[in-house]
């Protein structure tokens, strides 16, 4: 595992398992470390290591979304940390469960990517706008009906989850790279996740870290980039993922 540090808060837990880098964070509060998302069963260890070695104990896990990627070392870390807080949004919480229903108001496009049922259960759901320590809630919908993004008041980094990437090219949700296609394939429904990108890029993020790919710096040229690919993707009506 690659640990980096980016700014006061913010510390990088990059994972490449053959050909599918996943990321986790800790981020910095006064009582402790907030991890954000788990990454892929077997991580456990490996981020406790880690959080061993910065010093403060894990006090809380929040999920951007309920994809196996992002929660695979959940129940395992649980199991270590009982005392830890555990949070997701809301609408997410139920896929934990295995209630794979949508809502009669959400678009009726099929779930895609890997849901991972699993035992634990959250201390407690978010909203949007609600805060976790320094972190603002933002709902992002569109890469699950769920998704969260998390917004650091201190300074402006966007932890944004699924919904960018930045491996094989900064992307929306749902816009396929060839080189790294899992996250577009694995999107619901791309015009919500267009939105949500909308969203995110008008908030004005200092730093941009994402759960596929590098930290970007001063991202919004960038973001405004992949948000142009995007529509021009869903106007001439291309595949999904494509």
């Amino acid at each position: 595992m690659r640990i980096t540090t980016h700014g006061s808060y913010l510390i990088q837990l990059a994972r490449y398992p053959r050909v599918f880098p996943v990321n986790c964070y800790f981020i910095r509060e006064d009582d402790g470390l907030t991890l954000v998302d788990t990454g892929l069963p077997g991580s456990a260890t490996t981020i406790l290591d880690a959080a061993r070695g910065l010093g403060p104990p894990i006090c809380r896990i929040v999920l951007t979304h309920a994809h196996s990627d992002h929660l695979g070392s959940l129940d395992a870390l649980h199991q270590l940390l009982p005392e830890a807080e555990v949070l997701i949004s809301t609408r997410d919480a139920r896929f934990l469960a295995g209630d794979m229903s949508l809502n009669a108001d959400e678009p009726q496009a099929k779930l895609r990517g890997g849901y991972q049922t699993v035992t634990t259960r959250p201390s407690r759901t978010v909203e949007h706008d609600d805060r976790i320590g320094s972190l603002q809630v933002v709902r992002t919908p569109g890469h699950t009906p769920g998704h969260i993004a998390l917004r650091d008041l201190r300074d402006g980094t966007l932890i944004a989850g699924d919904a960018f990437q930045t491996q094989a090219g900064v992307a929306v949700a749902g816009t396929l790279r060839l080189l790294f296609p899992f996250p577009a394939l694995a999107t619901w429904h791309r015009p919500t996740a267009l939105a949500s990108a909308q969203h995110l890029l008008a908030l004005k993020p200092t730093r941009l870290v994402v759960g596929h790919g590098d930290m970007l710096e001063n991202p919004l040229e960038a973001m405004e980039r992949a948000i142009t690919i995007a529509q021009s993707g869903l106007r001439e009506g291309q595949p999904h993922g494509a």
